[in-house]
C-alpha cells in the first residue's frame, strides 16, 4: 500500500511539473511561426482566441 501511495504522489509531481513547464514556454501561434513561409496572419483574422 506504501508503494502505491508513493506512486501516486510521485505521478501528481511530475503531472503538475510539467504543466508547470509546459505552460511556460508555450507560445500563441502567431508568435511561434512568424516566418514568411507561415500563412498566420493576425489573430483577430484567424480562428484563434485573442490572448
Amino acid at each position: 500500500m506504501k508503494a502505491f501511495l508513493a506512486a501516486l504522489l510521485v505521478a501528481a509531481f511530475v503531472a503538475v511539473g510539467t504543466a508547470v513547464f509546459l505552460g511556460g514556454i508555450q507560445q500563441q501561434s502567431s508568435a511561434a511561426f512568424s516566418t514568411g513561409g507561415a500563412r498566420v496572419g493576425d489573430p483577430g483574422n484567424n480562428l484563434m482566441v485573442p490572448g
